[in-house]
């Protein structure tokens, strides 16, 4: 896919972006804040359609999509989950939210069963079917938003963030549920500015720049080793650190609590054509 986006039919959100994403691949779209992550995945979803040139998704054009034409079909095969769960969590109880994708399918009452039961087992939340989604921790909100994509069984799975905002102990918990959901050989985009997490949820990363372009794509271990272009995109940062008379420098990850005082360190067949 080749493509340019706009906010508004003003503001550049993408530019210039030209992208293949193939059936089965794991894909960590990395990028700082602001770096048009978000939108791309909006993109890919059919949510919005490029400004200029063309996104195809699944053998769709995903400007028709995101006009409706045969867009029923197209958000069976392909979910998103947002950056904040409560954007999908709006019905009585957790069961009610998982069970809404698959209500609209007309789909017979037994398979409705059958699919929210995968889907909650899937995120380990069957426990809270019966909970009001109000009544739930931020990770276990999460959980539950992916719950409800999933119970639709798409073969794409967009991810915003995941893991945001989320403690230790329920970010990894998170991360290794989306990891055996990717080793169950769905296509998976992962927007995240989590270093640590890639090398688990991804077997290709895309980094996209602050100019809102990509700036490398290519796999794990040689992007998160590169610290140039990290720094480039944002997502370290270089420090320097005064020992009397010396000093040196050396990168930190952005989220690693070293300026906070924290001591939490951290370590499918897309095509998308842009008109320049």
């Amino acid at each position: 896919m080749l493509f340019r986006s706009l906010y508004s039919g003003r503001q550049v959100a993408l530019d210039g972006i030209d992208l293949d994403i193939w059936s089965g691949e794991r894909i960590a779209l990395l990028g700082a804040n602001g770096s048009g992550k978000s939108t791309l995945l909006k993109l890919l979803d059919g949510i919005v359609a490029p400004s200029h040139g063309t996104v195809r998704a699944l053998g769709r054009d995903v400007a028709a999509v995101a006009g409706g034409e045969d867009a029923f079909s197209f958000h069976r095969e392909v979910g998103l989950v947002f950056q904040d769960p409560d954007i999908q969590l709006f019905s009585a109880t957790v069961l009610d939210d998982v069970a809404f994708g698959p209500l609209q399918l007309g789909l017979s009452a037994r398979e409705i069963q059958t699919r929210c039961a995968e889907a909650l087992a899937t995120m380990e939340i069957a426990h809270l079917a019966d909970r009001a989604p109000f009544e739930l921790s931020g990770g276990e909100k999460k959980r539950a938003a992916i719950a409800s994509v999933l119970s639709l069984r798409p073969d794409v799975l967009l991810l915003d963030e995941p893991t945001a905002s989320l403690d230790p102990r329920t970010k990894w918990l998170l991360v290794d549920l989306i990891g055996r959901l990717a080793a169950a050989g769905r296509t998976l985009v992962v927007a995240t500015h989590e270093l640590d997490i890639v090398p688990i949820i991804a077997d290709r990363v895309v980094v996209l720049g602050e100019d809102r372009r990509i700036l490398a794509d290519g796999l794990p271990t040689a992007i998160l080793a590169d610290t140039d272009l990290l720094i480039r995109a944002n997502l370290i940062h270089e420090h320097v650190h005064r020992h009397g008379a010396m000093s040196h420098v050396h990168a930190h990850d952005l989220d690693d609590g070293h300026h906070d005082g924290s001591e939490n360190s951290a370590v499918t067949g897309y095509e998308v054509v842009s008109n320049d």
